[in-house]
């Protein structure tokens, strides 16, 4: 029994770090798998393009980038709920 609770002082700090952890994942997935801010970036930058503030080329570089990212999104929600 002394060795156990000579442990367990220990693991209380291990599960506060395994808990923030978990947490920061959560937070990155949700900002990296987030349409809703692809959909504003690609709103923007057809608005840009339509504003004459980029050219055609830069444009469709940026836009496939955009929608290669969603296609991302698309099959890891499939993933996820699938």
């Amino acid at each position: 029994m002394g060795l156990l609770s000579a442990l367990i002082p220990y693991k209380l700090p291990i599960k506060g770090i395994l808990w923030i952890g978990k947490h920061i994942t959560d937070v990155c997935e949700s900002e990296l798998f987030d349409k809703s801010k692809v959909n504003e970036q690609l709103l923007e930058l057809q608005m840009r393009f339509e504003m004459g503030q980029i050219e055609e080329a830069e444009f469709e570089k940026k836009e496939s980038e955009l929608l290669e990212r969603m296609e991302i999104i698309r099959k890891h929600e499939e993933e996820n709920t699938g």
